[in-house]
């Protein structure tokens, strides 16, 4: 067994890791780049960031490309309409983001003249930046000394020094060794490395130990327990809220949609008429709540889970006649052929698939 070092070269021990084995991601410049003083373009990080909140590389990769296709430069992002982001979008959850994407976009354009600031503090002035995106993109971005803290850090730092006070109380102790083994020279890499450390050896489930340049220096490992890391408070039962939804379609095979109000869960993205539910309270079940009189059947139910919550909604069907009363001007006929270009979050998409099995395959088929 190695013989253990009172203060080992953290970042020396990691970096030389990342040089050999560092993924290669689309929004990333490889150490061989950096090594040269390039650095990862900014609106790239941010947005791959921003993308890669609660969600997986794989599945962010195609809408980062997507993205960068449609609007190449953030200015163009910024003057992009609101539901054409919203469409591109869909699927990847937790809408939020997009909405402060859009604004953050637009704070950059028009307050920085389209470049980013080049500080953590700066960063976070912008909408929707917070400490962590404001330090990876300082970092990855700017070379600057920022301590990089995600969930794979997270679980990196938690057994590298035994960390063993529950989260989310735990995140400040984590922070503070982070910013003490970052770098002055290639923070950076230390960073996007530490992610890499813990997205491919120090996952949260039989973490591949033997492989890693820590494993001899890993309090966790020395106790022969790294899968108890990151301590984690018991989490709670998620409340179960209900309420329906309502898929009209016409003679001519379009669907009724509308659009949900700017702000509030979902906000701003397309959807087809259902009950007032939202995270803390149930809506209506029955037709007695449908949005206009019409011979409505039962087509099934649908389950979705939310961050914070479950949501069933009951699924009804009417097929609609001439014209029906339409609300503020936020509502319309889409042709089925063209669903997959609305800004269909995945809960609609269930509930239209519930009503109309196969619609999606229409629309991809034109």
């Amino acid at each position: 067994m190695l013989q253990k070092i009172e203060n080992p070269p953290y970042a020396e021990m990691l970096l030389a890791w990342y040089d050999r084995h560092h993924r290669d991601l689309p929004w990333r410049t490889s150490p061989p780049m950096t090594a040269k003083g390039l650095r990862a373009n900014p609106y790239h990080v941010w947005l791959s960031e921003v993308m890669l909140q609660q969600t997986t590389v794989q599945a962010v990769k195609p809408y980062f490309a997507k993205f960068l296709a449609q609007w190449p430069r953030v200015e163009d992002l910024a003057a992009a309409p609101s539901e054409d982001v919203m469409a591109a979008w869909a699927g990847l959850g937790y809408y939020a983001r997009a909405r402060n994407l859009k604004k953050c976009a637009e704070a950059v354009a028009n307050a920085h003249g389209g470049v980013f600031p080049d500080t953590e503090e700066g960063l976070k002035a912008l909408p929707g930046i917070g400490d962590y995106t404001a330090a990876a993109i300082a970092a990855i971005a700017f070379n600057r000394q920022a301590a990089v803290l995600d969930g794979n850090v997270e679980r990196v730092i938690s057994r590298l020094f035994c960390i063993d006070a529950p989260l989310p109380g735990s995140k400040g102790a984590m922070r503070a060794k982070v910013a003490e083994i970052t770098p002055a020279n290639r923070p950076g890499d230390f960073a996007q490395a530490m992610m890499d450390l813990g997205a491919t050896i120090c996952t949260p489930k039989r973490p591949a130990c033997a492989l890693c340049p820590y494993n001899s220096h890993c309090q966790a490992l020395d106790h022969d327990e790294p899968e108890r890391f990151p301590v984690k408070a018991a989490k709670k039962d998620k409340p179960v809220r209900v309420g329906a939804a309502f898929v009209a379609v016409n003679n001519t095979g379009e669907i009724l949609l509308r659009r949900r109000t700017e702000t509030g869960l979902l906000g701003g993205m397309t959807e087809v008429p259902t009950t007032a539910w939202t995270a803390r309270i149930d809506g209506g079940t029955d037709t007695e709540h449908a949005p206009f009189d019409a011979d409505w059947e039962a087509a099934g139910t649908i389950v979705h889970v939310f961050t914070h919550f479950e949501l069933r909604l009951s699924i009804f069907r009417a097929r609609v006649s001439g014209s029906i009363p339409f609300g503020a001007n936020d509502e319309w006929w889409e042709p089925i052929t063209n669903l997959d270009a609305q800004a269909l979050p995945t809960v609609m998409k269930k509930a239209i698939e519930q009503a109309v099995p196969l619609a999606f395959n229409k629309s991809r088929k034109t």
